[in-house]
């Protein structure tokens, strides 16, 4: 199977072709198009001149496309959620999960299409204003370059894709190298529900290469890249003065209180911290508990850990997979021997079987190690005592990272003090910081990057705004 460029609404045929292979078992899945620099001036043309369209274009039949999309997502979600199990080596229970979490982010983007609107500003609050009716308006920027990673294919194309056409601008999609299937697919719904052609292309190739002249290109007035902070930074430096959305990463920490439920709480830190082999931006990494519940808590994880089922992806029982790719697996589990090495204990895991890497619980790694100070992005949590809720925050914020938090506590003022001293971009109270819900405002600070996700405030990010001052003539 062949999957040629989607340029301009159809199939676009290139020189090169990769092949894609299942992480899992190294199964050949297709053949992809590596689109050459002509290429990717072609289909940045393509939605320059779309862009036009999309201006004119109503914002009820932008919400209409957008939420036919969402009832395409739901109609064919067994299909859906099988393209990113086997691309990306998702469970099969969370790849149907990430399918219902798209086909809700397209509603919330088909929604917010008809809320885009301004402020009226009173002109004669100045002296010299009287007389004068002025307001804004939010209009598109044009052409958003939209740059996503492999582990969420589905839902966090959406998360680009969706607020960018909401707010009537047109798309050039690179998606991972490792999860091309789902960004094709997402474009041939979107074709099917009525988008303009050329509003959406999708191009694939050498990430570096591609996304580099995307993002210096003119004609693309805005970047939303969500990836590591090392590529962020370079695409901010190449940027210049268009519009830049960054997510980056975290090594999300969890601040837990003595007086915490430790079976509820450990139950939840499990699903936060093995979750999709770990390979969440805010996958939970680093747990700092009270002294009088670490251990019970660090036991109860990797007991967890231990009944976590292992394997094929599309077996329906799967709890954890393959990682990405062996040399990830391998990277993660050399970090956790360096840390074993330098006095950390391991509770569970082990070493990896190709791309599988078994969950892994660590206690007393120390805060310089790799795994307390970089984003493993693997299926590996560790748990240190502290003595204080102040010690516990002040080790959560010695992190380059900063994009959510959480704290488990019944205690009113620990929780404020958590509230207002963590540095992160949301701070939660009694849950996980893996917690996200679509439609809320999602991102972080330091290198955990820069703007807001989440439609309504992408929407934003994508909008220019424009004010409009009448003085009537005779005044």
């Amino acid at each position: 199977m062949r999957k040629h460029l989607w340029i301009g609404g159809a199939q676009y045929e290139t020189e090169s072709y990769v092949v894609l292979t299942a992480p899992y078992d190294g199964a050949q899945l297709a053949e992809i198009a590596d689109a050459a620099p002509e290429d990717v001036d072609r289909a940045i043309a393509s939605a320059a001149e779309a862009a036009k369209a999309m201006r004119a274009l109503p914002a009820y039949r932008r919400s209409a496309i957008l939420e036919r999309l969402s009832d395409l997502l739901t109609e064919r979600r067994e299909e859906a959620a099988r393209i990113v199990a086997l691309e990306a080596a998702k469970p099969l229970k969370a790849a149907y999960a990430e399918i219902d979490r798209t086909a809700a982010t397209y509603k919330f983007a088909a929604e917010e299409a008809k809320r885009l609107h301004g402020e009226t500003v009173p002109m004669d609050a100045a002296p010299g204003g009287e007389g004068r009716i002025a307001y804004t308006k939010r209009e598109p920027i044009g052409v958003v370059g939209a740059i996503t990673p492999f582990n969420f294919p589905m839902n966090l194309v959406a998360h680009k894709v969706g607020p960018a056409l909401a707010a009537g601008n047109a798309v050039v999609l690179k998606p991972a190298p490792q999860t091309p299937l789902s960004a094709f697919f997402v474009a041939s719904l979107l074709h099917e529900a009525g988008l303009p052609g050329g509003a959406l292309n999708v191009v694939t190739g050498d990430g570096k290469r591609v996304g580099e002249q995307i993002v210096a290109d003119r004609r693309v007035g805005a970047v939303s890249f969500t990836g590591s902070a090392a590529v962020g930074e370079a695409i901010r430096a190449r940027a210049g003065l268009k519009r830049v959305t960054l997510e980056l990463g975290s090594n999300s920490a969890l601040i837990v209180d003595d007086d915490a439920d430790i079976e509820a709480v450990a139950r939840r830190c499990a699903e936060g911290a093995f979750g999709y082999q770990g390979q969440v931006c805010i996958s939970l990494q680093r747990i700092y508990a009270m002294e009088a519940v670490a251990d019970e808590l660090a036991a109860r994880i990797a007991d967890a850990a231990s009944k976590l089922v292992v394997g094929d992806p599309l077996d329906p029982r799967t709890d954890l997979s393959a990682m990405i790719a062996p040399r990830e697996a391998k990277r993660a589990a050399d970090w956790i021997d360096d840390a074993v090495s330098r006095g950390a204990m391991l509770l569970a895991g082990g070493p990896p079987n190709g791309g599988v890497l078994p969950p892994a619980v660590l206690t007393g790694v120390p805060d310089d190690a790799e795994l307390s100070r970089r984003e493993a992005f693997a299926p590996v949590v560790m748990v240190n005592k502290v003595r204080t809720i102040a010690e516990a925050v002040s080790r959560a914020n010695d992190s380059d990272f900063g994009l959510q938090v959480g704290i488990y506590t019944n205690r009113i003022d620990a929780a404020m003090l958590a509230m207002d001293a963590l540095v992160a971009g949301t701070v939660l109270v009694n849950d996980i910081p893996t917690f996200r819900l679509d439609h809320m405002p999602y991102g972080g600070v330091k290198q955990s990057g820069l703007g807001r996700e989440g439609v309504r405030y992408a929407i934003g990010e994508l909008t220019e705004p424009k004010l409009l001052i009448w003085r009537p003539a005779g005044k």
